[in-house]
């Protein structure tokens, strides 16, 4: 889609993707190596008494179920922006995430482009919000 075919307000409902431990971990061992994502001994003692997510793990998740939606699909130039990041919930081995992407501002910045901005809500099976996120995008007309 492009930029004028999005309307303010305008909701998606991505697919979900369930998390094994092994992918928590094999992506906190390269991206976010701390013990409540990677040493099971260490995070049982933890707060949330075993692993858990990486943040950063999650709001990557977010932006793929939403690009997989494949709404912006070769419309989109580059990510411009990412504000108002919130980790919400831990996100535990076995949840299953979806994301709501609810459209806020469209605005025309040259003839032929413009900036989208979504607001990002991933939930749990359980529909409890596990993060949000604002995103803004280059995105054509």
């Amino acid at each position: 889609m492009k930029l004028d075919e999005f309307a303010i307000g305008q909701e998606f409902k991505t697919k979900s993707i369930q998390l094994t431990k092994e992918t928590i971990m094999e992506f906190a061992r390269e991206f976010d190596p701390q013990y409540m994502h990677v040493d099971e001994e260490k995070a049982k003692q933890g707060r949330f008494n075993g692993i858990i997510a990486s943040g950063i793990h999650t709001l990557a998740i977010s932006f793929k179920l939403w690009i997989e939606e494949g709404k912006h699909g070769e419309d989109i130039i580059a990510g411009t922006e990412m504000n108002q990041i919130k980790f919400l919930k831990p996100v535990f081995p076995g949840n299953e995430l979806y994301t709501i992407v609810k459209v806020l501002d469209k605005k025309e910045n040259r003839s032929q482009t413009g900036i989208l901005t979504v607001l990002l809500s991933t939930y749990n099976e359980k529909d409890e919000k596990v993060f949000e996120g604002e995103l803004s995008v280059l995105i054509r007309r």
